[in-house]
């Protein structure tokens, strides 16, 4: 395992530990998330998805991809695992079999060069639009949690974005971004 995934697993046992801001639903049990509404952002908490990455990532990972379907395929990004679905998941009204996750989120990969009809769809404006590069995100929560004595603040971010990536030419990656960020 890369010093990077072993940092994202550190980073999200760090980010489990912390008190909890539950602007959305809250599951304990990561293998009853249900896969296409946490890359859609419609119903998660952070904590809900920081437990299901170490589910998929951890000691339980066998046991999960089973579940899942899912079988890890070789990626040249070293910020993204991919994984391939025995069975195809519909996302934001599109079916893909393939996902990747990045250290905060999944996304779904659609066979789409064009990324801009995705973004229009779900009103995401672009940061980044390049010929070679598109990058937006649409900022679903954001809340500032100041905690009791002490002089650290927590923001809890949930953002949807669209993008592209030149590790997977003619495919657009949307999905979600769950981060619990210290100030």
């Amino acid at each position: 395992m890369s010093f990077y995934r072993n940092g994202t697993l550190l980073l999200a046992a760090f980010l489990l530990s912390a008190p909890a801001s539950h602007a959305e639903t809250a599951e304990q049990d990561p293998s009853k998330i249900d896969l296409a509404k946490l890359i859609e952002c419609t119903t998660y908490d952070v904590p809900s998805y920081n437990n299901f990455a170490l589910w998929l990532t951890g000691p339980e990972s066998t046991k999960a991809m089973k579940q899942l379907g899912a079988s890890e395929l070789p990626s040249d990004n070293p910020f993204l695992r991919e994984f391939q679905l025995s069975t195809p998941v519909t996302v934001f009204g599109r079916r893909t079999n393939r996902i990747v996750f990045t250290s905060t989120g999944p996304l779904a990969v659609f066979d789409e060069a064009n990324p801009f009809p995705l973004a229009k769809q779900l009103d995401v404006t672009a940061s980044i639009d390049q010929p070679n590069k598109f990058l937006g995100e649409k900022v679903i929560l954001s809340h500032k949690d100041q905690q009791a004595n002490s002089d650290t603040v927590l923001e809890t971010r949930i953002l949807l974005s669209v993008s592209t990536v030149d590790t997977h030419p003619g495919k657009t990656l949307a999905g979600c971004s769950y981060s619990i960020e210290v100030e």
